[in-house]
């Protein structure tokens, strides 16, 4: 991509985008054509990674490993049916799998049932007893640490640091490692 084009990319989607200053912008559009590598862009071609490009970049940078999780965006990682909702039974099979059992615990599907009643009571916006995509969009929006309500989905935040401390990095330091 040339200079010109560059730098209209990049001030196109700091204009639009509330998370990134024109800084972090400019080294994700250069990380992501370094991703891709040399391609010639001819109109209406779609520049970008495939799934097996992706799912390595989850893999080598953030440590994912688990398939369900790389090949889905959070919702669906929750949503096991693929039916655009997530069900009570969905909610129950994925916190019962990501919570600790406590040896003391009598029946401990009992407890997971009532934290499922608690998660439908403040996600569920439509009362309608399971979770669309708007429902979990505002919920998450509201309260970001919602998020991962059902468990992990996202790489952990060491990982987060790292990338970005990689990503970011002050392009004027001098690297002495040789």
């Amino acid at each position: 991509m040339n200079g010109k084009k560059l730098q209209k990319l990049t001030d196109t989607l700091t204009k639009n985008c509330k998370h990134f200053n024109t800084y972090e912008v400019n080294c994700l559009v250069n990380l992501f054509y370094t991703l891709v590598g040399d391609v010639v862009e001819r109109p209406g071609t779609v520049i970008g990674l495939d799934r097996n490009a992706f799912r390595n970049i989850l893999h080598m940078t953030f440590g994912m490993t688990d398939d369900m999780i790389m090949d889905r965006d959070c919702f669906e990682v929750f949503d096991l049916n693929g039916d655009g909702f997530i069900s009570k039974e969905e909610m129950f099979h994925m916190l019962k799998n990501s919570l600790l059992k406590q040896p003391s615990e009598e029946d401990p599907d009992e407890g997971i049932k009532d934290l499922v009643e608690i998660t439908l009571k403040k996600m569920d916006h439509d009362h309608d007893g399971k979770l669309s995509f708007a429902d979990y969009e505002q919920a998450v929006r509201e309260e970001t640490l919602l998020l991962e309500a059902f468990g992990p989905c996202l790489p952990d935040p060491k990982s987060q640091m790292e990338f970005e401390a990689q990503v970011f990095k002050d392009p004027h330091e001098f690297n002495y490692d040789m």
